[in-house]
């Protein structure tokens, strides 16, 4: 992916954070737990961060790009999709029509994207 591509991808993450965060917020409150409550903002919370680190890379790719960067971006929009996105639907399986009990597995995944993106966001800025 290209710097602009980073930006736009951070950018729409950006909304989609917001809008999850009202809508968990205001919509979904009632229907969770304290517990799946927690679980839903920790998703929030990390794709946010997330979020903010892709938009700081397509701003650090615009002086030159690099393939540890461009590793770092993918690992950091697979994290938000697999950590974040799972504990989404995991906060939420009570409300779901389908069983979700697969994605309790993918979480650490995500974490060890965002970890692989940190990492190779070192690496890429090593010069």
């Amino acid at each position: 992916m290209t710097s602009s591509q980073f930006l736009r991808l951070a950018a729409l993450s950006g909304a989609v954070t917001v809008a999850l965060g009202a809508f968990g917020a205001h919509g979904l409150k009632p229907h969770l737990s304290e517990y799946q409550a927690a679980i839903f903002e920790k998703g929030i919370q990390y794709q946010f961060v997330h979020t903010l680190a892709l938009l700081a890379l397509g701003i650090l790719m615009r002086r030159g790009e690099d393939v540890w960067l461009r590793r770092s971006g993918g690992l950091f929009g697979l994290g938000i999709l697999f950590f974040s996105g799972s504990l989404y639907l995991l906060a939420c399986r009570d409300l779901l029509p389908f069983p979700v009990g697969w994605a309790g597995p993918i979480t650490p995944v995500g974490g060890l994207c965002f970890i692989g993106g940190w990492l190779a966001l070192a690496w890429g800025v090593r010069r």
